[in-house]
């Protein structure tokens, strides 16, 4: 299976990287994975005109990143279904009893993701109601996609 994570920004603190270059390792024998980032447009102290059209040009760039995706797409979002460790495993597991050999997992940035990709994802994941720092994100999506191949190959690790 190829996961492909698109990510808006990238770590910037090496205890991000090392956290993610971890996971990273460890889902090796599992699966090639992907790690695509995606500039972030935003500005700390723009108008709300100017975050909209920084979160449109991150979608945009999303976007064109998945033109030539294949697979399923899924958003990280608050608003999507709050799925457990055990119940994002057998999502994934169906997936690749369908045939689908490509997942893409979608992060937005600071300002959260244009409606275009929310309208393009086959699911909507939430973590949790609470925000969290896209870096942080991209870490424990890393981890749970872990856990959900250490459960599919009924391994130790998840309790």
């Amino acid at each position: 299976m190829i996961l492909r994570i698109i990510a808006v920004g990238r770590l910037r603190e090496s205890f991000w990287e090392n956290a993610a270059a971890d996971y990273i390792r460890r889902l090796r024998p599992y699966a090639r994975l992907e790690i695509v980032e995606v500039a972030i447009s935003s500005k700390e102290a723009a108008t709300p005109g100017a975050e909209i059209r920084a979160m449109e040009a991150e979608g945009a760039a999303i976007l064109d990143k998945l033109k030539r995706h294949p697979g399923s797409v899924i958003v990280l979002d608050r608003t999507g279904d709050a799925l457990n460790s055990q119940q994002l495993a057998e999502r994934l597991a169906d997936l690749i009893l369908e045939g689908r050999s490509e997942v893409a997992f979608i992060i937005g940035g600071p300002l959260g993701l244009a409606p275009a990709v929310l309208d393009r994802a086959d699911l909507l994941l939430s973590f949790s109601p609470m925000t969290f720092p896209h870096q942080l994100m991209r870490v424990i999506l890393l981890e749970q996609i872990y856990r959900s191949f250490r459960i599919m190959h009924h391994e130790p690790y998840h309790k």
